[in-house]
């Protein structure tokens, strides 16, 4: 092993830097040490002030080239990857400039680096950003970041360690951000296969149960740190069934693929059309040879996957299909998190602010749903969709609703849209996947179809 100082930042655009002090000698901004032992880990373990990456419970994930050391292996590969969300950091100062150093033994072929967010005007978060070499720029200016430690091994079994990560944010030339107009969340209309996988891990450690209500996302900027819902989703149906599920894992098929980002922020393929998957594109129109980002050949064009409770229960879905999905954390319209006590970890939605109304879909306990206005002890988060107010204990002084229900919130989808939609993305071509010999009739058939000869790739595979 060598030990290494190593300079690493994150944010969603470049600054060069020449070099990063550990001392933070005589520079502007504040700077601090990490807590290393208090962090929320996911495929890591921490002894003697040190964090090191235990192959036992990370998850497997092809490698990603972004820190990697001198000699590292194929990017292709897939390597055991960890996570440790450190704890978010308060300053006097905004700041859009935010790096970091770590103290760090980093075999060949292994890699460490940082990940950045910071918190919005309106109580979310940006997304995470993945570290590069230098300074760089958060999206916006902030009073509140945090980091995230990002280790992975080598196929030969080699594993990094950290000892400790400094981080330093400049001060910004603006104050925070404010003022903002409200927007609704960005929506794409993409094609849906079923993670499965029960009894395995996730990205960000959470152990999959039977029926499990989350989603899986092709880009750890959008991954939620583990039971939390930083980033969540509205996922509906062509039958007119929504769901809402925070975002627990990276996949299907590539992991820097944050296609509901314009262009000029995407990480990857930034010639592709904001809400376009690359996998889309690969496996429908041929683009980057028909393949993903590891070179595998695309059997379908999967943008989202989603946990079984998700697909089975919440949507009623017996196959892979396309669904339209509004990635709640994009707009600044109020959000709240459901805190349900119900045995199935679920609340249901309902048509009309009444018991006994039609359910229309489910949010899953620990998910973002957006909150309009309340109607007696009915909470709005959608046209027709309606929530009893006391799943949503962190929802406090809303409006309420008028006559027509209230504005705020972007409306669920009918299925006619859905399938309009689904037919402009797919040429008019069917939205069953060919290679899926699933027979729809039997909803405990697994309708993607993972390779049992290489488990590692079916979470971040088709």
């Amino acid at each position: 092993m060598r030990m290494r100082w190593i300079a690493t930042a994150a944010a969603a655009a470049a600054l060069t830097v020449v070099g990063v002090s550990p001392a933070g000698a005589a520079e502007p901004g504040t700077s601090w040490t990490a807590d290393l032992a208090s962090g929320e880990a996911a495929g890591v373990t921490s002894a003697g002030g040190a964090v090191r990456l235990d192959p036992a419970t990370a998850f497997d994930a092809p490698a990603d080239d972004t820190g990697l050391t001198e000699g590292a292996a194929d990017p292709t590969g897939v390597v055991p990857t960890g996570l440790l969300t450190l704890a978010p950091r308060e300053l006097d100062t905004p700041t859009s400039q935010v790096s970091s150093v770590l103290d760090a033994d980093v075999p060949p072929g292994t890699s460490a680096s940082m990940d950045v967010r910071g918190r919005t005007a309106h109580g979310g978060w940006t997304e995470w950003v993945p570290a590069s070499d230098g300074a760089v720029s958060l999206p916006v200016a902030t009073d509140e970041v945090q980091g995230r430690l990002v280790l992975t091994g080598s196929e030969s079994g080699a594993v990094p360690t950290v000892r400790g990560a400094r981080l330093r944010a400049r001060p910004s030339t603006g104050g925070p951000e404010g003022g903002l107009t409200e927007t609704v969340p960005f929506t794409a209309n993409v094609f849906a296969t079923r993670e499965g996988l029960v009894g395995g891990t996730t990205a960000n450690g959470h152990v999959i149960t039977e029926r499990d209500h989350f989603v899986a996302l092709p880009s750890r900027r959008a991954l939620s740190p583990r039971d939390t819902s930083d980033y969540s989703v509205r996922v509906c149906a062509p039958n007119g069934r929504c769901a809402f599920a925070p975002v627990w894992d990276v996949g299907p098929w590539n992991t820097r693929d944050d296609y509901w980002n314009p262009g000029d922020q995407r990480q990857e393929w930034k010639d592709l059309p904001r809400g376009v998957p690359q996998a889309q594109a690969a496996f429908r129109d041929g683009y980057h040879g028909g393949n993903d980002q590891f070179g595998r050949k695309l059997v379908n064009p999967a943008g989202i996957d989603l946990g079984d409770g998700v697909f089975w229960d919440a949507l009623g879905l017996k196959d892979n299909s396309q669904v339209q999905v509004d990635y709640l954390w994009t707009g600044t319209v109020r959000l709240s998190t459901v805190a349900t006590e119900s045995a199935e970890g679920i609340a249901r939605v309902l048509s009309a602010p009444e018991d006994g109304a039609e359910v229309v879909g489910v949010a899953a306990n620990s998910a973002d749903v957006p909150v309009e206005c309340v109607t007696g002890s009915w909470a709005r988060i959608g046209e027709k969709q309606f929530l009893a107010a006391a799943v949503l204990p962190g929802a406090k002084d809303l409006p309420t609703c008028d006559a027509g229900g209230g504005t705020g919130a972007a409306q669920a989808p009918t299925s006619a849209e859905i399938g309009a939609a689904a037919a402009v993305r797919a040429g008019a071509a069917t939205v069953e996947d060919p290679a899926d010999p699933a027979d729809p009739a039997d909803p405990t058939d697994p309708a993607d179809p993972a390779d049992p000869a290489d488990p590692r790739l079916s979470r971040v595979g088709p």
